[in-house]
C-alpha cells in the first residue's frame, strides 16, 4: 500500500515540475519523446500561441518532432452537428486503446464569432476515453479558421505521433463550411451522416461528399435502424456518380451505432485495409508529400496575414479607414489599396 502512495505521489510531482517549469523548447521536447502528456499539452499551447515571442521556440519543438519517423494512421472525422461525433470517436477510440493502440483526439471546437469564446466541452462528452491511459484528448478553439480546423493541428498531429500515439482522430465542427483543410492533413476522412434526418438528397449535392473516404451513417439503432439501411443504399448509388479517386479507391458506405458499439470493428477493418492498401501503392506517402507542399503554402498566407494585422502602424491606419469605408468616403477596395501600399512602405 505504501509503495503504491508513493509511486502516486511521485506521478503527482512529476506533473506539478512539468507544469512550473518555464516553457523552455528542450525541456518540452524531452517531455513529448518520453510520452508525457502534461508536455504535449503545454508544447501543443505554444505552438497554437499568435505571441511572437512563442514562434523561436515552437518551431523548434515542431523540427525536433518532425525527425522522429513512425507509422501512424491520420483520420479526420466530419459532420453536421447532433450527428454522434464525440461519441463515435469515443467507441472508436475505446475499441483501439484496448487493442493496445495509443490514440489521440484532437477536437476543434466551434468559437463564437462574438465573444471569441468556445466551449471546449469534447472531454466531458467523452468521459471514459479522457481516463484511458491510453488516450490522448485535446480540445482547441477553431478561430476563424475555414470549416472549424484550429490553425494549428497540423503542428499539433506532429507533436502527437512523436508523442508514441499512433492513431490520430480529427474531430471537426462540421458546420456545412469547406472540409477542405482538414482532408488536406489527413490519411482517411470520414463523413458521419444521420438517416432519416432530411439532409440525404442535399447531402448528395455538397463537394464534401467528394472528399470522403468512407460514409458512415450513425445512430442506426432501435426504430432508426430500418432508415439506416435505406439511407445505405440511397448513398452507396450516389457515390457512385462521382468520378473514381486517384489512388483507386472507392469510398464505402457503413452504418453503426456508436452508443450499442455495434459497428465500430468493422469499420476500423476496412480503415486498416485501405491503409494496407495504400502503402503497398506507395500512395500514402506520396499524399503526405503533397499535404507538406500544401501546408508550406499555407503557414505562408498565415504568417503574412498575421504579420500584416500585427503591424502597428497597419493597426492604426485600419482604424480609420475602417470609419471611412463605413461612411462610404472610400470604397473598400480602395481602402484595401492603401493599407497594402502602406504595409509595402514599411517593408522598405
Amino acid at each position: 500500500m505504501s509503495t503504491q502512495k508513493n509511486t502516486s505521489s511521485d506521478q503527482i510531482s512529476k506533473i506539478k515540475s512539468y507544469r512550473k517549469t518555464p516553457l523552455s523548447s528542450d525541456f518540452l521536447i524531452k517531455g513529448i519523446l518520453e510520452g508525457n502528456k502534461t508536455a504535449l499539452g503545454q508544447a501543443i499551447t505554444l505552438v497554437e500561441s499568435t505571441q511572437k515571442k512563442h514562434l523561436d521556440k515552437a518551431n523548434k519543438v515542431i523540427t525536433a518532432c518532425l525527425g522522429q519517423k513512425k507509422r501512424t494512421i491520420r483520420i479526420g472525422i466530419t459532420g453536421v452537428p447532433g450527428v454522434g461525433k464525440s461519441t463515435f470517436i469515443e467507441s472508436l477510440g475505446k475499441m483501439l486503446t484496448t487493442a493496445g493502440h495509443k490514440v489521440a483526439v484532437l477536437a476543434v471546437d466551434p468559437t463564437s464569432t462574438l465573444s471569441r469564446g468556445s466551449i471546449l466541452g469534447d472531454k466531458t462528452r467523452m468521459e471514459e476515453l479522457v481516463k484511458d491511459p491510453n488516450a490522448f484528448i485535446r480540445p482547441s478553439p477553431s478561430g476563424t479558421s475555414l470549416g472549424g480546423v484550429a490553425r494549428k493541428t497540423r503542428e499539433s498531429i506532429i507533436l502527437c505521433e512523436a508523442a508514441g500515439y499512433h492513431i490520430i482522430l480529427v474531430e471537426t465542427v462540421g458546420v456545412g463550411q469547406s472540409e477542405t483543410a482538414v482532408h488536406s492533413m489527413v490519411d482517411f476522412f470520414v463523413l458521419l451522416k444521420l438517416a432519416g434526418a432530411g439532409d440525404e438528397l442535399q447531402g448528395i449535392k455538397r463537394g464534401i461528399m467528394e472528399m470522403a473516404d468512407a460514409l458512415v451513417i450513425n445512430k442506426a439503432d432501435g426504430d432508426n435502424l430500418k432508415r439506416a439501411k435505406k439511407a445505405a443504399v440511397e448513398f452507396t448509388r450516389a457515390l457512385h456518380l462521382y468520378p473514381p479517386k486517384e489512388n483507386g479507391w472507392t469510398p464505402k458506405v457503413y452504418s453503426c451505432s456508436a452508443i450499442e458499439n455495434t459497428g465500430i470493428e468493422t469499420i476500423w477493418g476496412m480503415i486498416d485495409q485501405y491503409t494496407k492498401d495504400m502503402q503497398a501503392n506507395s500512395f500514402f506517402s506520396k499524399k503526405r508529400s503533397e499535404q507538406n507542399k500544401y501546408w508550406l503554402l499555407q503557414t505562408i498566407d498565415d504568417r503574412l496575414k498575421q504579420n500584416f494585422y500585427q503591424n502597428k502602424k497597419i493597426k492604426e491606419a485600419l482604424k480609420l479607414v475602417e470609419k471611412e469605408v463605413i461612411t462610404n468616403a472610400l470604397s473598400p477596395f480602395a481602402a484595401a489599396e492603401k493599407l497594402l501600399a502602406l504595409q509595402q512602405k514599411e517593408l522598405k
